[in-house]
């Protein structure tokens, strides 16, 4: 496939562009509509068509949701939320327009799926993503498009998200670093994506965190205290 790179990182998009002969690099604020909509003319100029879309753009903050400044709420929200809508308002109505089989992923996380404590603003965004991939495939399902919707909830992962991260403590800057490989969520993403497979839980350990929330809503149970930071630090060793 011909690969084209989005990224606020000017330095590191040129990086990763020079290690992809051929590939389309394209600085782009995913907060901002009319960026992603230049990414996109941008992608469908050069190549003509686009066949797997990745959402991926993520930030975190860390600590009571209360104690966050509104600016930092609008920030992680404008990034994690907004810049996966702006990517599927700015390229679906394109891929239904070419009329050939193609796939959507959009990255979530483990808190999209459960609510650990000192994430709020992460988790509310998260938890939007997962809404957001559960009604594009079924708006999808409903025109019989060929595209296939995916979304990604990935536990703990060798990223820099702890560093986009005000107010990260030591334990979560280790669990990050003790994580999953990036390449390893790649390729479980890519399977699904073979699959048409719709939830990737590259945690299996994390599995029965999401089963302990069903049961709690369908008891009316609050959250237990820190049940996904205690499974995290186990699944991190």
């Amino acid at each position: 496939m011909h690969v084209v790179l989005a990224d606020l990182d000017k330095r590191g998009l040129k990086k990763a562009a020079e290690e992809i002969p051929g590939s389309l690099a394209v600085r782009t604020d995913v907060a901002s509509m009319g960026q992603v909509q230049a990414l996109a003319s941008k992608a469908y100029a050069r190549f003509g068509a686009v066949h797997l879309l990745c959402n991926n753009a993520g930030i975190a903050e860390h600590g009571p949701l209360w104690e966050l400044p509104l600016s930092r709420w609008r920030r992680v929200l404008a990034v994690n939320l907004w810049g996966a809508i702006h990517g599927c308002l700015a390229f679906v109505p394109r891929m239904l327009a070419q009329g050939q089989a193609a796939h959507v992923v959009n990255t979530a996380s483990m808190a999209g799926l459960v609510t650990p404590p000192s994430a709020g603003a992460y988790s509310v965004s998260k938890h939007g993503v997962v809404a957001l991939s559960e009604a594009l495939v079924q708006d999808l399902a409903t025109r019989g498009a060929r595209i296939g919707v995916s979304v990604l909830c990935p536990g703990w992962v060798q990223t820099r998200i702890a560093r986009s991260t005000k107010g990260a403590d030591a334990v979560m800057r280790s669990l990050v670093a003790h994580g999953l490989p990036p390449e390893m969520v790649a390729e479980q993403t890519l399977r699904a994506v073979r699959d048409d497979r719709f939830y990737i839980l590259t945690h299996p350990a994390m599995a029965r965190a999401v089963q302990r929330r069903t049961e709690d809503i369908l008891a009316g149970r609050a959250p237990p205290l820190a049940l996904f930071r205690r499974r995290a630090r186990s699944q991190a060793g």
